[in-house]
C-alpha cells in the first residue's frame, strides 16, 4: 500500500518536509503547493518533484497532506483535507485558537481520519534513547533559547517555542494540570519573546519552563528529577545523561559507572552514571514516517490531535497569565 502525499507551504521548514517524503517508506511525494510560486518553482527544481498551481487540485491527487503553512493558515487550509477526506499531518501548533484545534480534532473523528501533529521534539534522540526507563518526572526543568530570526515571530514565544517542552511535559507527566503561574515581556516583536511558567499537576509534579528568542546562543536543555532518578537532556546534541540510586547487591551493567555510595546501613545506596546510547535518528523523517505507518497500519498517530489541542490549551493558558500579570504591574506602577 502507497500513500500518495502533498506537502502545503515550502518555506524554511517545508522544504525539509518535501526532502523527507521522498524518503518514506509506504509514502510517495505527488506534489507541492505555495501561494509563493516563485518559492514553489525553487524547491520543484531542487527535488525533483511536481508544483500545483491549485490547492484544491493537490488534495485531490493525494491520500495524505503534510502541511508546513503558517500557524495562521493551518485551520484553514486542515479543514480543506480533512472535508476532502485526505488524513492530515500539521506543524506544531495545531491551531491559532483553542477553538479552531477542537472543531480540527472533530472533524478529523468524525470522518475517522489520522490527524498527526508535528511536535518533533517527541523525536529528538535524547529523549528517545530514555524510552527504557520508567520515566515519572516529579520536578521538570526545562530552558529552551534561541538566537532571534524573524521566522515565527507572528505568535509568541510560547507558541513558538515553549509549546514543544510543553508537549514533552505533559506526555511525560500522567496527571492534569492544577496550576499555572506565567511570566514573560516582548523585547523585539509585537508579541511575547521571553516567557517562564511554573506548571503545578495534581499528583503534585511541577514543571518550570522558559523560553526566549533572542538569547545569544541556542540553548534546548530538559533535566527531570524523580525518586532516585536525575536525568538531563540536551536537544541540541541528542545526547542525555542519568544519575540514579540502586541497591549495592545488584548486578551494574558495564554501560553504568560507579560514583560511589550514599547513606549507610540497610539504607545504603550505590549512585551510578549512565549515559545513553547517542541514537542516529533524524526526528523529522521519523515523525513523518510515523505518519504514514499509522494511515496504513489503521493506527492512533504517536502525536495525535488531541494532544496538540491538549499543548495549545496550556500555551493559552499561559499566556493568558502573562497578560494578567502585566496589566496588574501596569495598574501598580
Amino acid at each position: 500500500m502507497t500513500i500518495k502525499l502533498g506537502v502545503i507551504g515550502t518555506g524554511h521548514l517545508g522544504k525539509f518536509h518535501v526532502k523527507l517524503s521522498k524518503l518514506l517508506k509506504d509514502g510517495e511525494l505527488v506534489g507541492i503547493y505555495d501561494q509563493n510560486k516563485e518559492q514553489a518553482a525553487k524547491i520543484c527544481e531542487e527535488f525533483g518533484t511536481t508544483s500545483f498551481d491549485d490547492i484544491n487540485e493537490l488534495i485531490k491527487k493525494v491520500d495524505a497532506v503534510i502541511i508546513v503553512a503558517t500557524t495562521s493558515a493551518h485551520y484553514e487550509v486542515c479543514k480543506m483535507a480533512l472535508e476532502a477526506g485526505k488524513h492530515v499531518f500539521v506543524e506544531k501548533p495545531i491551531t491559532s485558537t483553542i477553538q479552531e484545534a477542537e472543531e480540527i480534532v472533530a472533524i478529523a473523528k468524525k470522518m475517522n481520519l489520522k490527524l498527526q501533529v508535528g511536535h518533533i521534539e517527541r523525536f529528538n534522540p535524547a529523549l528517545v534513547s530514555l524510552e527504557k526507563y520508567n520515566l515519572e518526572p516529579k520536578f521538570i526543568q526545562t530552558d529552551r533559547l534561541a538566537q532571534f530570526n524573524p521566522r515565527g515571530t507572528d505568535v509568541a514565544v510560547v507558541l513558538d517555542l515553549m509549546i514543544h517542552d510543553i508537549d514533552i511535559i505533559l506526555s511525560l507527566v500522567k496527571s492534569e494540570v492544577k496550576d499555572i503561574m506565567a511570566s514573560g515581556i516582548a523585547v523585539v516583536s509585537d508579541s511575547i519573546d521571553i516567557a517562564n511558567a511554573r506548571i503545578e499537576f495534581e499528583n503534585g509534579a511541577v514543571a518550570n519552563v522558559t523560553a526566549s528568542r533572542i538569547s545569544q546562543k541556542k540553548m534546548r536543555k530538559m533535566r527531570m528529577f524523580q525518586r532516585d532518578t536525575y536525568l538531563a537532556l540536551d536537544f541540541n546534541t541528542g545526547e542525555s545523561e542519568v544519575f540514579r540510586l540502586t541497591d549495592p547487591e545488584k548486578n551494574i551493567s558495564e554501560s553504568f559507572f560507579a560514583l560511589g555510595e550514599m547513606g549507610v546501613g540497610d539504607k545504603k545506596k550505590l549512585l551510578v552514571y549512565e549515559q545513553p546510547q547517542k541514537l542516529e535518528l533524524n526526528a523529522m523523517q521519523h515523525e513523518l514516517q510515523l505518519f504514514v505507518n499509522a494511515i496504513v497500519n489503521d493506527e492512533e498517530p504517536v502525536v495525535t490531535g488531541n494532544d496538540g489541542l491538549r499543548a495549545l490549551k496550556i500555551a493559552d493558558i499561559i499566556l493568558k497569565k502573562i497578560e494578567e500579570s502585566a496589566k496588574k504591574i501596569k495598574s501598580e506602577a
